[in-house]
């Protein structure tokens, strides 16, 4: 019976990542739209820098995401220390934004890639993708972390059923 348990319990998990991927997503691919828009509009509406473009589109596209994952994403998690989690999540987007448009400075003015398809691919694609990779672990790891006490709680509920059953056979 355990392992029956066990394994409707990993199934539970595995769900439960493939919603929290699928909103992370979906919150991403908006955060996406926003900085691409911004960024070739600082470009070549303003005529900002390519590098000043790129922050700047991937500031607006973090604050769009913070948004987008703390009142969708992540709404079940623990509330109680915003500070905490303001502070971590701009932190670990930070890292995300030099990761993103570090890669856009190497190709656009190490490598000399400096057409628009090329900025854009060295920043929206392998920058971004490399970035997300780096932001979904760091946000679920140590931004927007369960409710204290959700895992003890389950853990309980785990022993009583346990439990109870043991008093069955």
């Amino acid at each position: 019976m355990s392992e029956r348990r066990t394994g409707r319990s990993r199934l539970e998990q595995l769900k439960q990542l493939t919603r929290e991927l699928a909103k992370f997503g979906t919150v991403g691919a908006v955060g996406f739209l926003v900085n691409f828009v911004v960024f070739n509009l600082c470009m070549h509406v303003i005529g900002l820098a390519v590098v000043r473009s790129g922050v700047i589109a991937t500031f607006i596209a973090i604050c769009t995401n913070y948004v987008g994952n703390r009142y969708w994403t992540y709404r079940d998690t623990d509330k109680s220390r915003r500070t905490r989690e303001l502070t971590l999540f701009f932190l670990f987007s930070g890292v995300g934004l030099v990761i993103e448009n570090g890669i856009l400075a190497i190709s656009h003015y190490g490598f000399g890639f400096t057409s628009t398809v090329a900025d854009n691919i060295a920043k929206n694609v392998i920058g971004l993708g490399i970035a997300t990779v780096f932001r979904f672990w760091s946000y679920r790891t140590w931004v927007f972390r369960g409710a204290p006490g959700r895992e003890a709680v389950a853990t309980a509920e785990s022993f009583l059923e346990q439990d109870a059953l043991n008093r069955t056979k």
